[in-house]
Protein backbone atom coordinates (compact mmCIF):
# COMPACT_ATOMS: atom_id res chain seq x y z
CA UNK A 1 0.00 0.00 0.00
CA UNK A 2 1.54 3.55 -1.34
CA UNK A 3 1.23 6.23 1.20
CA UNK A 4 1.94 9.75 -0.16
CA UNK A 5 2.82 13.05 2.31
CA UNK A 6 0.40 15.68 1.01
CA UNK A 7 0.35 18.81 3.83
CA UNK A 8 0.77 19.22 7.74
CA UNK A 9 -1.84 21.98 8.52
CA UNK A 10 -3.02 24.19 11.72
CA UNK A 11 -5.27 26.06 12.52
CA UNK A 12 -4.13 29.45 12.81
CA UNK A 13 -5.90 33.07 14.78
CA UNK A 14 -4.47 36.00 13.48
CA UNK A 15 -3.41 35.06 9.66
CA UNK A 16 -1.30 38.24 9.30
CA UNK A 17 1.12 37.52 12.14
CA UNK A 18 1.51 33.66 11.32
CA UNK A 19 2.27 34.48 7.55
CA UNK A 20 4.99 37.00 8.76
CA UNK A 21 6.35 34.16 11.29
CA UNK A 22 6.27 31.60 8.55
CA UNK A 23 7.91 33.96 5.74
CA UNK A 24 10.50 34.75 8.18
CA UNK A 25 11.39 30.82 8.33
CA UNK A 26 11.87 31.00 4.97
CA UNK A 27 8.26 29.48 3.74
CA UNK A 28 6.40 30.86 0.82
CA UNK A 29 2.57 30.65 -0.21
CA UNK A 30 2.16 28.35 -2.69
CA UNK A 31 -1.65 28.50 -2.74
CA UNK A 32 -4.13 29.81 -1.70
CA UNK A 33 -7.96 28.75 -1.23
CA UNK A 34 -10.64 31.67 -0.20
CA UNK A 35 -13.98 29.75 0.61
CA UNK A 36 -16.30 32.36 0.92
CA UNK A 37 -19.40 30.29 2.02
CA UNK A 38 -17.39 28.55 4.53
CA UNK A 39 -16.05 31.54 5.47
CA UNK A 40 -12.11 30.20 5.51
CA UNK A 41 -9.03 30.44 4.15
CA UNK A 42 -6.69 27.89 3.62
CA UNK A 43 -3.09 29.26 2.94
CA UNK A 44 -0.38 26.53 1.92
CA UNK A 45 3.69 27.76 2.06
CA UNK A 46 6.38 25.65 1.45
CA UNK A 47 10.21 26.10 1.32
CA UNK A 48 11.60 27.61 -1.76
CA UNK A 49 11.47 24.66 -4.53
CA UNK A 50 9.93 22.20 -2.31
CA UNK A 51 6.26 22.72 -3.03
CA UNK A 52 5.78 18.70 -2.08
CA UNK A 53 6.07 19.94 1.28
CA UNK A 54 3.34 22.36 2.77
CA UNK A 55 2.34 23.36 6.07
CA UNK A 56 -1.19 24.12 5.18
CA UNK A 57 -2.44 27.67 7.65
CA UNK A 58 -6.13 27.58 8.22
CA UNK A 59 -7.70 30.91 9.24
CA UNK A 60 -11.58 31.07 9.74
CA UNK A 61 -12.91 34.46 9.11
CA UNK A 62 -14.72 34.79 12.08
CA UNK A 63 -12.79 33.77 14.53
CA UNK A 64 -12.14 30.31 16.17
CA UNK A 65 -13.09 30.04 19.84
CA UNK A 66 -12.79 25.91 19.52
CA UNK A 67 -9.09 26.45 19.18
CA UNK A 68 -7.43 24.97 22.58
CA UNK A 69 -5.07 27.78 24.26
CA UNK A 70 -2.23 25.99 24.56
CA UNK A 71 -2.42 24.23 20.74
CA UNK A 72 -0.44 21.14 22.30
CA UNK A 73 -3.26 18.70 20.35
CA UNK A 74 -0.26 19.16 17.93
CA UNK A 75 3.46 17.96 18.04
CA UNK A 76 5.53 19.99 15.51
CA UNK A 77 7.00 20.90 12.20
CA UNK A 78 10.35 20.44 11.71
CA UNK A 79 12.59 22.35 9.17
CA UNK A 80 15.67 21.43 7.91
CA UNK A 81 18.25 24.95 8.14
CA UNK A 82 21.26 25.75 6.00
CA UNK A 83 23.05 27.34 9.10
CA UNK A 84 21.12 26.97 12.70
CA UNK A 85 22.53 29.96 14.39
CA UNK A 86 22.27 32.49 11.49
CA UNK A 87 18.68 31.09 11.66
CA UNK A 88 17.67 31.68 15.79
CA UNK A 89 19.59 34.81 15.11
CA UNK A 90 17.51 36.00 12.36
CA UNK A 91 14.39 35.01 14.19
CA UNK A 92 14.97 36.26 17.92
CA UNK A 93 16.17 40.03 15.81
CA UNK A 94 12.83 39.82 14.50
CA UNK A 95 10.79 38.86 17.99
CA UNK A 96 10.56 35.43 18.00
CA UNK A 97 11.72 33.59 21.46
CA UNK A 98 14.22 30.87 20.98
CA UNK A 99 12.87 28.70 23.69
CA UNK A 100 14.99 25.65 23.10
CA UNK A 101 18.54 26.97 21.93
CA UNK A 102 21.02 25.11 19.82
CA UNK A 103 23.03 24.41 22.32
CA UNK A 104 24.37 21.55 20.49
CA UNK A 105 24.66 23.07 16.83
CA UNK A 106 22.02 20.84 15.64
CA UNK A 107 18.07 21.42 16.99
CA UNK A 108 16.35 24.14 18.59
CA UNK A 109 12.90 25.22 18.78
CA UNK A 110 10.61 27.84 18.74
CA UNK A 111 7.18 28.54 18.63
CA UNK A 112 4.31 30.27 16.23
CA UNK A 113 1.99 32.89 17.36
CA UNK A 114 -0.57 30.01 17.29
CA UNK A 115 2.15 28.57 19.78
CA UNK A 116 2.88 25.87 17.17
CA UNK A 117 6.50 24.26 18.34
CA UNK A 118 8.53 24.85 15.30
CA UNK A 119 12.05 21.89 15.39
CA UNK A 120 14.55 23.45 13.46
CA UNK A 121 17.39 20.86 12.88
CA UNK A 122 21.29 21.96 11.08
CA UNK A 123 21.91 21.12 7.53
CA UNK A 124 24.57 18.00 7.64
CA UNK A 125 26.55 17.65 11.08
CA UNK A 126 26.23 19.58 13.85
CA UNK A 127 28.11 22.66 13.92
CA UNK A 128 30.44 23.51 16.86
CA UNK A 129 29.00 24.60 19.98
CA UNK A 130 28.91 28.70 19.72
CA UNK A 131 27.91 31.23 22.56
CA UNK A 132 25.63 33.04 23.01
CA UNK A 133 23.54 29.66 22.24
CA UNK A 134 26.28 27.24 24.35
CA UNK A 135 25.19 28.37 27.67
CA UNK A 136 21.69 30.04 26.34
CA UNK A 137 18.66 28.56 29.10
CA UNK A 138 15.33 27.25 27.76
CA UNK A 139 12.62 29.50 27.60
CA UNK A 140 9.39 28.59 28.50
CA UNK A 141 8.04 25.27 26.66
CA UNK A 142 9.07 23.93 23.58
Amino acid sequence: MKVTYLHTMVRVKDLEKSMAFYKLLGLEETRRIDNENGRFSLIFLAPPGQPECPVELTYNWDGDDALPSDSRHFGHLAYEVEDIYAMCQHLQDNGVVINRPPRDGRMAFVRSPDNISIELLQAGDAKAPAEPWASMENTGHW
